[in-house]
């Protein structure tokens, strides 16, 4: 029988949700901070996804600067996405501006409408349940002013946002903290409610209740959780804030976010990911996730039919004048910072006052890491006049924590530089002269360490210094997101006057290596 390998959505992905229409099947996920937001993805095997672009591709759908002061992990939490009467609907909550809302489209590549808010709800991960009456229900977590925690609910009308009823507390859950990320499905006869709890760390778990009525009373399934990896030794962990899929052959499959721990040392860089898990039901009708409720780093394909694997593009020459999918600014960018038309064949940034140590938009053209054992290098033609001018690539996870090799004015000369980020704590740990007009600066991860590199065209790299991962992993940086590799441009206190053109960025995956817990100890 065939098989697949988790995570399929490798990287930052988290709070995964689905829908198939006919033999399509389309997600999307988190995106927090990073703009433009709410990744979308679509496949025919539920196993083998190719990313469409994203759902918030302009500031009026997605600001990013909102009535909270600046911090990192705010932003897009928690999407949905429904499909009902020819219209895509992704309902979501951004945190920055403290509000939640959906969009919908006729195409999932859009053009996706502008927000319609709903006024008078509070929480966060709201999700859409259109049930064969025509009534359509808004499920979501308790609001920000003090309710009781679980799950609450409405009817809405959908053409315009407006809530039909009151909120009403529905379940509380099985008593684990913080129920949220809540699916109802109407499934012979029965409604289902689906909710992870325990926080999205390594407690995490999925339950379930059922009911005749979709305002209940809810009975919890006897034998919650239906899928966590908690309290085992299972490379993946924190499963949960799952949703469920019918396949058009009729078998029932899950999404699910978990995280991919590096050996037994409890931290992880790569961030929450997107996984796939066989549903079965059993005699007394309800699911279970996986393997007996555990996710598995490999299941059994059981009867979808395997298309081929997505096709790795590892090299970006920024010939197009649009950024490919996979790029994020961080934050909503400011629209001089950057540019694919200034120089054909080349991104142009334009360094920014602000730098990545500040709440703001840094100039910032970045990429999810995607894999524990890698390697980028990028191609930087840079000749800072004043100084401060700054440019070069970061290993970015937030404003506190992040790493970089890049070209500088110190001094009124133009050195080579490597500095690291640790929460309060700024080092700089090396610096070389370096005149030449270009440089190829490069990275390599492993699941300890980031090895920083120069090199002049033509030359062999050189090792300028490294930086362990377990100071970015989320267990120390905190937040909600993963570590992303960017190309960024700063002036230090003031916007630079000299651009910085990056000809290419080139990102190979390498065989993974597994080191043994002893190993990562002695290399830590």
């Amino acid at each position: 029988m065939a098989t697949f390998k988790n995570p399929v959505i490798p990287g930052f992905h988290p709070d995964p949700s689905v829908c198939r229409v006919g033999e399509d099947y389309y997600l999307v996920t988190s995106s927090f901070d990073y703009f433009p937001g709410i990744p979308i993805f679509h496949s025919k095997d539920l196993v083998n996804w190719r990313q469409l672009g994203h759902v918030l591709t302009r500031e009026s759908q997605l600001p990013l600067m909102g009535m909270l002061p600046p911090g990192y992990s705010q932003g897009i939490y928690a999407p949905t996405i429904r499909y009902q009467d020819g219209r895509f609907y992704v309902i979501t909550t951004n945190i920055s501006i403290q509000k939640s809302f959906y969009v919908w489209a006729e195409s999932p590549e859009g053009p996706w409408s502008e927000p319609i808010y709903l006024e008078g709800w509070g929480g966060v991960d709201p999700s859409l349940f259109f049930d064969e009456d025509g009534n359509v229900y808004l499920t979501g977590t308790a609001n920000f002013y003090g309710e009781s925690a679980g799950i609450y609910q409405a009817e809405i009308d959908i053409a315009s946002g407006t809530l039909l009823s009151e909120r009403r507390l529905i379940w509380e859950g099985t008593g684990g903290s913080h129920p949220e990320g809540p699916h109802l499905y109407r499934i012979n006869g029965w409604y289902y409610l689906m909710v992870a709890e325990g926080g999205t760390e390594y407690g995490h778990m999925e339950t379930i209740a059922r009911s005749r009525s979709p305002y209940g009373p809810f009975e919890s399934n006897p034998a919650n959780p239906i899928l966590s990896n908690r309290s085992t030794p299972k490379p993946i962990q924190g499963t949960g804030h799952a949703d469920l899929v019918q396949a058009a052959d009729g078998s029932w499959w899950c999404v699910f976010l978990g995280i991919r721990p590096v050996a037994n040392a409890k931290r992880h860089i790569l961030g929450r990911e997107t996984n796939l898990a066989p549903v079965t039901w059993n005699e007394e009708g309800w699911p279970v996730g996986g393997n007996h409720g555990r996710a598995e780093l490999e299941h059994d394909a059981g009867s979808l039919q395997l298309g081929e694997p997505i096709e790795w593009v590892s090299r970006d020459d920024f010939d197009s004048d649009k950024l490919q999918p996979a790029w994020n600014f961080y934050r909503n960018p400011v629209p001089d910072s950057w540019s694919l038309t200034d120089r054909a064949g080349w991104l142009t940034l334009r360094g920014q006052a602000c730098t990545l140590n500040d709440k703001q938009s840094p100039a910032f053209v970045g990429r999810r890491q995607q894999h524990l054992n890698c390697e980028i290098k990028t191609l930087l033609e840079f000749g800072p006049s004043e100084e401060g001018e700054e440019a070069g690539i970061t290993v970015f996870m937030n404003e506190k924590f992040h790493y970089e090799v890049a070209i500088t004015m110190k001094d009124s000369k133009p050195k080579l530089i490597l500095r690291r980020r640790v929460g309060t704590m700024s080092l700089l740990e090396a610096e070389v002269d370096y005149t030449e007009p270009t440089v190829i600066l490069g990275v390599h991860a492993n699941e300890v360490l980031y090895t920083f590199t120069y090199a002049a065209p033509g030359k062999e790299p050189v090792v300028i210094g490294k930086g362990e991962t377990a100071f970015l992993s989320k267990e120390v940086a905190g937040g909600f997101t993963g570590v992303f590799f960017g190309m960024y441009a700063t002036g230090n206190g003031r916007n630079a006057t000299t651009p910085a053109h990056f000809d290419y960025l080139d990102y190979q995956p390498l065989e993974d290596k597994p080191m043994d817990f002893f190993t990562i100890m002695a290399l830590s």
